[in-house]
């Protein structure tokens, strides 16, 4: 798989555990979602207290997932954060022969399913409230498949084929567009 400019491919445990904390995963969701934005700003968005979301974007940035935009900034005092990078990822088969990047690869994967989760619930709770139009596009589905390890890695393509191209037809500007999640995962049945 080749990397995508926007793409920061992971291989450092200690950026892996530092990602892994809940409020760093959604700070840096929230910059890539809303776009650049202050400490208050996030401070609000997130529920934290300024000086936590602070430490928190300092981690990140240390690990490049973040950087400041001091062009945004209307004086010294103001300091705006934007993310690094539009995705990152990071492969497990390059973790499996290295203990300490597998546990750092397996734990930033069971942070980023909590999310996930989180998120979904969020919209679970929010559908009711949701304009009709909206929640007719939903949609939660699993399948069991029996594929071949080659298969596998042809669906993992063509899953991100899909997303790239969806990717590239989304855009925050239009009048009708609101922020949509894609979720997915393929993995072989442990059974």
């Amino acid at each position: 798989m080749t990397d995508e400019p926007e793409t920061l491919h992971l291989t450092d445990p200690r950026a892996m555990r530092a990602l892994a904390h809940p409020t760093r995963l959604r700070l840096l969701g929230e910059l890539r979602v809303r776009g650049p934005q202050t400490v208050g700003m996030l401070s609000e968005v997130v529920d934290e207290a300024v000086g936590s979301v602070s430490y928190h974007l300092g981690k990140l940035a240390e690990h490049g997932f973040v950087r400041e935009a001091p062009e945004l900034a209307r004086n010294r005092r103001e300091r705006w954060w934007r993310a690094a990078h539009a995705r990152t990822n990071w492969e497990p088969i390059e973790a499996l022969g290295d203990p300490e990047r597998k546990a750092a690869s397996d734990l930033l994967r069971r942070a980023v399913l909590d999310r996930y989760v989180d998120r979904l619930r969020a919209y679970l709770d929010a559908e009711a409230t949701l304009d009709p139009e909206w929640v007719r596009g939903t949609a939660s589905s699993d399948s069991w498949l029996h594929l071949t390890s080659d298969e596998l890695v042809e669906l993992r393509t063509d899953l991100e084929a899909l997303a790239a191209r969806w990717q590239a037809r989304s855009d925050p500007d239009r009048p009708d567009a609101r922020t949509v999640t894609l979720i997915y995962h393929t993995f072989r049945d442990p059974r």
